[in-house]
Parts: C-alpha cells; sequence; structure tokens
C-alpha cells in the first residue's frame, strides 16, 4: 500500500488533503501569535517575535521533511514550524507565559528557545546564526553512523552576515553533509534592509561559493516551498551533501513586540507587503478552487480559536516555577569524595 507520504514524494507535491491541513496549520500558528502578542500588551508575555508573513514558508517545510528521524534546528520566529512538528497551542503558551511545565528550557530561557527532543526540535535560541555550525555537526554525526536523518537549519537573512553561518556553509559542502539551510527572508535584519547586508541579490546567490546548489523561491505559497525542500533533502539521503534554499517572504509586524518598525518601513510598504499575508492567499485560492467552501473556513478559525481560548486559561491557570528549582540543570552536584 502506498502511504500519504510516499504519494506527495512520488508527485512531487501537496495533496488538497494535505494543503487543508498545512492550512489550519497556518491559521493555528496565526491566532497562537496574536494572542501573545496581545498578552505582552497585558503584561503577561515578555516578548514575542511574531511568525506572522512566514507561516506557509515554515510549515511547508517540515511537511517536506520525515518527523520521524529528521532534525530540526529552528530559529526564533518558527512558531509555525513548531506547530507543524506538533508543538501544541498549550505548550506555546506556557513558554510564552514562563509557567510551571514549559517543554524547551522549564522556563528558564525566552520563548521557543532551548530544545523538545521528543520533537526533534534542538538548540532554537535568539542567538543569531548559532544554530548552523550545531547544524552541522549533527549531520556530520548522522553521516558517521550512517543514519538516514537529514537536518534542517532555520533562519532570517540576517544570520547569513555572520561568520558562523560561511563556516557552516563551507564545512557541510566540503565534507557533504545532509543539511538543508533554509533561509526565510523578509528583507529586514531587525531594521537592517538587504541591501545594506549584501552586495548580491538574493541569498540563494552565496550559495555558489560554497559549491553547492542554491535556490530562491516564493515563499508566501506553500508548494514552492514544500518543492525545493523535498528536492534538497532527497539529494542529502543521496549522499550529495546540502543545499541552501531562500524562501521570499514578508515579516508582517515588527521584529518584535520591543520593536517600532515605522520608524524604518513606510506606509506603502507594509501595505504592499499585506497584499503578500500567506494565511489569506491560501485561504482564498482554497475557496477560489472549492477545496474549502466558506462555512468550512469558518470552522477551522472557530476550532483554532477555541483552541489557543483554552490553551491560554490552562496557561493562566498554571503557576510559575517553584524558585527552589532555579539551579536545577545548571551547576553539577557537588562529588561525592573520592569521585575525583
Amino acid at each position: 500500500m502506498t502511504t500519504r507520504a510516499q504519494s506527495r514524494a512520488n508527485s512531487g507535491g501537496l495533496t488538497s488533503e494535505d494543503l487543508l491541513q498545512v492550512y489550519y496549520q497556518m491559521l493555528l500558528a496565526r491566532f497562537v501569535g496574536d494572542r501573545v502578542w496581545t498578552l505582552n500588551r497585558q503584561g503577561k508575555v515578555a516578548i514575542v517575535g511574531s511568525a506572522h508573513g512566514h507561516e506557509a514558508a515554515q510549515v511547508a517545510a517540515i511537511w517536506a521533511l520525515d518527523r520521524s528521524t529528521d532534525l530540526f534546528y529552528l530559529y526564533y520566529r518558527d512558531m509555525a514550524a513548531a506547530i507543524a512538528l506538533g508543538v501544541t497551542p498549550r505548550e506555546l503558551l506556557l513558554g510564552f507565559m514562563a509557567k510551571e511545565g514549559e517543554v524547551f528550557s522549564g522556563a528558564r530561557q525566552f520563548p521557543l528557545h532551548g530544545a523538545y527532543p521528543a520533537r526533534r526540535i534542538v538548540n532554537s535560541s535568539n542567538v543569531v546564526a548559532v544554530n548552523a555550525p550545531h547544524a552541522v555537526g549533527a549531520a556530520l554525526a548522522a553521516k558517521i553512523r550512517r543514519e538516514p536523518t537529514v537536518v534542517l537549519c532555520t533562519f532570517g537573512d540576517g544570520a547569513t552576515s555572520e561568520g558562523e553561518w560561511h563556516e557552516s556553509l563551507n564545512f557541510a559542502a566540503v565534507h557533504k553533509l545532509p543539511v538543508v539551510f533554509l533561509c526565510e527572508n523578509n528583507r529586514y535584519a531587525i531594521s537592517v534592509p538587504m541591501r545594506r547586508q549584501m552586495a548580491v541579490e538574493s541569498v540563494a546567490e552565496r550559495a555558489a561559493a560554497y559549491g553547492l546548489p542554491g535556490l530562491s523561491v516564493e515563499g508566501v505559497q506553500p508548494e514552492p516551498v514544500f518543492q525545493a525542500v523535498q528536492a534538497a533533502a532527497n539529494r542529502a539521503r543521496a549522499g550529495d551533501g546540502p543545499s541552501l534554499i531562500e524562501a521570499r517572504v514578508e515579516r508582517l509586524m515588527p521584529h518584535t513586540t520591543d520593536d517600532d518598525d515605522s520608524r524604518y518601513r513606510s506606509d506603502e510598504d507594509l501595505a504592499a507587503m499585506r497584499k503578500r499575508d500567506p494565511v489569506a492567499l491560501l485561504q482564498a485560492r482554497l475557496l477560489e478552487q472549492r477545496l474549502l467552501t466558506p462555512e468550512e473556513d469558518q470552522a477551522y478559525r472557530q476550532r483554532a480559536q477555541a483552541e489557543v481560548d483554552q490553551a491560554t486559561d490552562d496557561a493562566e491557570a498554571s503557576p510559575f516555577p517553584d524558585p527552589s528549582t532555579i539551579l536545577d540543570h545548571v551547576y553539577a552536584p557537588d562529588p561525592t569524595p573520592g569521585d575525583c
């Protein structure tokens, strides 16, 4: 019997049923993002880096990979990717509100920072590009062990200005490691536009310097990203080494809740970006193609809202971690005499 995953691989695309699930995960990420932004303004969440505008690229990349064998080195804006990997709204809300039971770091770091081994998420951090050498190390280990693992490493365009990013691509290319480097390029490293970061027209062009394929694709629709990541993963599993994919996305919100993007983005720029909202674009296409009715769309939205409302109630009712545990996992216990 051919599985749905095999069917997708054979057809090189997402089925209609897949697209509906992708759409729901994008909706859920959008609703969670809206909620935590509101909670920040209420003083209940310290900081939020929104995924608004990146959802299609993030979810599609996850769908193109094997969630049982591959590893995911995400970056701080990857809320939709986390949802596609099975992280629940409740787990996300516990993290944003720094409550007991937070799954990434035990509420010891920023939201979505740390690791979630059960979901194969490793080393999420706001230290720009720090996940790249770690992802390459994991890919080297997988190659040495002859495991079928492909490592996905995600980042924004600003990460490509960091030295460790270039070192990571070079090492991965030299050793033909099974890594897919995915740049979610929204054209701003906080407030610094691309033209102030690089002299080339696209991040994908940088791949040529390291002898690996580079591809720039539309990132506000899921299929181009899915197909590009799937092809790169197939190449990596065949032993042909890493690839660099640039997904052209929009950052529809400020860099974080602490940013005032009106200081460097005009109203005209923001209006143009909103026309490329991936959630709205996929919704319109599904309705136009009659894969989704208005009534079904409303039901999806009500379901997502209910999930987020319940997650918020659960997180607000949860206690903060016991302060006596603050040093757990930080310092090793004193050695027993004679152990040294």
